[in-house]
């Protein structure tokens, strides 16, 4: 009696191996395909100020953005930094109204001040790895931004050029 057990363990083993075989094979195949967004994603930035806004988080900015958005503004570095940006740890990022909103949100409009010196961050909205990293964040992030899932259709060349000048 011990033989077919030992044969039905060994099957057993094959089994789980042809299984695994085929998960790998199908994963691999997956895989050569591309993300699943390799046909491209539309988005239309509509400047409605919903990216700009809600939970609190940070809008890490470097020298050369800071000195884009002053000249936006038109007001010297020093004084931007002063009212606009918050030190965190060896990082800048801009400051945020308790409500969570960019402090460069125009609370009566909803429209960036500084839209056209924009950082980067912002400008690679809605092409960031935590909203494509699933389907189901893309979707999540076509719920809250009207711009996400409508108008151009960008190829995935340009999203995984976009998606990689600043992690987020």
């Amino acid at each position: 009696m011990s033989k077919p057990e030992k044969k039905s363990d060994s099957k057993k083993k094959s089994d789980r191996k042809k299984k695994l075989a085929e998960l790998t094979s199908k994963k691999k195949k997956k895989d050569k395909k591309g993300p699943w967004y390799r046909d491209g994603l539309r988005f239309e930035c509509t400047q409605c100020g919903a990216c700009c806004g809600g939970e609190p988080g940070y809008v890490w900015v470097d020298p050369e953005e800071i000195e884009a958005m002053a000249k936006e503004l038109d007001i010297d570095v020093i004084d931007f930094e002063a009212k606009y940006i918050r030190q965190v740890g060896n990082a800048k990022s801009l400051k945020e109204y308790e409500n969570g909103d960019c402090v460069l949100l125009d609370q009566t409009s909803r429209k960036c001040t500084v839209y056209e010196g924009r950082p980067i961050q912002c400008r690679t909205w809605p092409f960031w790895d935590s909203n494509l990293e699933k389907k189901k964040d893309w979707k999540e992030t076509c719920e809250v931004c009207p711009g996400a899932g409508v108008g151009t259709l960008y190829s995935f060349e340009h999203i995984e050029i976009t998606r990689r000048e600043k992690a987020v």
